[in-house]
């Protein structure tokens, strides 16, 4: 089978193998996407000889403007051009030794390097010298595969996922990116290996649980890691979230479930990986939090604080970053439940004015995870707490456009305090500030300099400071 490879890059590889007098390929991924009608920016290029030789012969061949990055310790090459990111390698075989998923590798043959290949789909190569350039080579039946929706291994499941067991997770990110099945024994295979998932550096286990994330329905494969049992080992606390308990026949929704509802619901307005993150850990307190009270049943005050003090650990033991996007994170988490009470009651200007402050440039992110948290099956609830929330949204653009809230810092400062009153930092500093933010929060005065400077006068006096002239 002929596949027409379009791009000039691959005649240049052609040019320089032929000169080279070695067999080259485009392999894996690329090949993958280009039968998909997917959009692909890395191009995997195997040599049966030196990949390192083959990628400095081609940037030769390319100009001078063209770098090759080396990995002697790997054995590969990449060089960037245009907008894409193309690796070198020499085909190889592996071995694996069971403690660790660094293999011993060894100088191989085309058939070496598929076998050698996580999945079905991504061992299909296209021939680049000219003798049979454009020829697609499948062993695997890959392209059958395809047809069937299916991911499976070359070969046994237990010598692939046991040997690197960061495909098993692969395994469940391609099924949910491609809404493809993975293979019955397959499967059992990746459940009876699950244990093997604690090998590999939390870093790996991120990216491509991040890649499940930014799928377009993540629920996939988030049922898919849990019901192999990987995600009881990489992400313990949304484990817990699963199960209902039911007390004096009083039960509370399985927040698990709950919670890939709200992720999957939130995917369909942004691809923000953090604000999806926001959605996954928006109720991850909810176990910790959960108490039953004879008169009211379930109970799970104070999850959102709860929740939003368990990020910073959850980000650390996930090494994911723990910069401003946590902290992102953490506000979302925080302050989740906030449009939610507004939207349950009437919406007073001084509520809305708080959330605007304290949300900030976020607010609209908030509202998108408000907007996904409603989860309920009637939709004549779902229709009320959308029109509800539009009344809020209307509320905060009002707010904002008449107080201009949003980021905002109160107009008198510390320092004004200390100057009014001839007195140095201390308690009496904070009292005044802090009376002088809740008034304009509450509406008591406008966010402006000459009232709230009257109002730091009146607030001196409570405290028996007199303003010095």
């Amino acid at each position: 089978m002929k596949t027409k490879l379009t791009h000039p890059i691959f005649e240049v590889v052609a040019a320089c193998a032929d000169e080279m007098n070695v067999q080259a390929f485009v392999i894996g991924g690329w090949v993958r996407d280009l039968l998909l009608n997917r959009p692909c920016k890395d191009i995997d290029i195997v040599a049966i000889g030196s990949g390192i030789e083959l990628a400095e012969r081609v940037a030769a061949k390319l100009g001078n403007q063209y770098h090759v990055n080396i990995f002697k310790s790997f054995g590969t090459a990449q060089i960037v051009y245009e907008d894409y990111d193309i690796e070198f390698v020499g085909a190889r075989k592996e071995s694996y030794r069971t403690e660790s998923r660094k293999p011993i590798v060894e100088n191989g043959t085309l058939e070496d390097d598929q076998n050698r290949r996580d999945f079905t789909i991504n061992a299909l190569a296209i021939a680049l010298n000219k003798a049979n350039y454009g020829e697609l080579l499948d062993p695997f039946n890959g392209i059958k595969d395809m047809e069937l929706t299916i991911i499976r291994t070359p070969l046994s499941p237990d010598i692939t996922y046991s040997d690197d067991p960061l495909r098993m997770m692969r395994a469940i990110r391609f099924a949910t990116q491609l809404d493809y099945t993975i293979e019955h024994e397959s499967l059992a295979s990746i459940t009876r290996n699950k244990e093997r998932i604690k090998i590999i550096s939390k870093e790996r286990i991120s990216d491509e649980l991040n890649k499940i994330i930014l799928a377009k329905k993540p629920s996939i494969g988030f049922k898919l890691l849990f019901d192999t049992g990987i995600l009881h080992y990489i992400f313990p606390e949304m484990v817990a979230l699963h199960g209902v308990e039911i007390r004096n026949g009083k039960g509370h929704k399985d927040n698990f479930y709950h919670t890939l509802e709200v992720l999957d619901n939130i995917c369909k307005t942004t691809d923000d990986l953090w604000l999806r993150w926001a959605a996954i850990l928006h109720d991850i307190a909810k176990p910790p939090t959960k108490r039953f009270e004879a008169d009211h049943g379930w109970t799970f005050h104070g999850h959102e604080d709860k929740g939003s003090r368990m990020v910073p650990k959850i980000f650390a033991d996930l090494k994911l970053p723990l910069n401003e996007k946590m902290k992102y994170v953490q506000k979302l988490v925080l302050l989740h439940l906030r449009p939610i009470v507004l939207a349950k009651s009437e919406v007073t200007e001084s509520a809305v004015r708080r959330l605007l402050f304290e949300a900030g440039d976020d607010i609209d992110d908030l509202m998108k995870l408000c907007e996904a948290d409603i989860t309920s099956k009637n939709e004549y609830k779902v229709q009320k707490y959308l029109k509800n929330f539009e009344l809020v949204r209307q509320k905060l653009k009002e707010v904002e456009e008449k107080d201009n809230i949003r980021n905002w810092q109160p107009p008198i400062t510390g320092e004004d305090i200390m100057k009014t009153f001839a007195i140095g930092a201390g308690r009496e500093v904070g009292i005044i500030k802090n009376a002088i933010r809740e008034a304009i929060l509450d509406g008591i005065i406008k966010n402006d300099y000459n009232e709230a400077f009257q109002f730091m006068l009146t607030e001196g006096e409570k405290l028996g400071l007199k303003a010095s002239t």
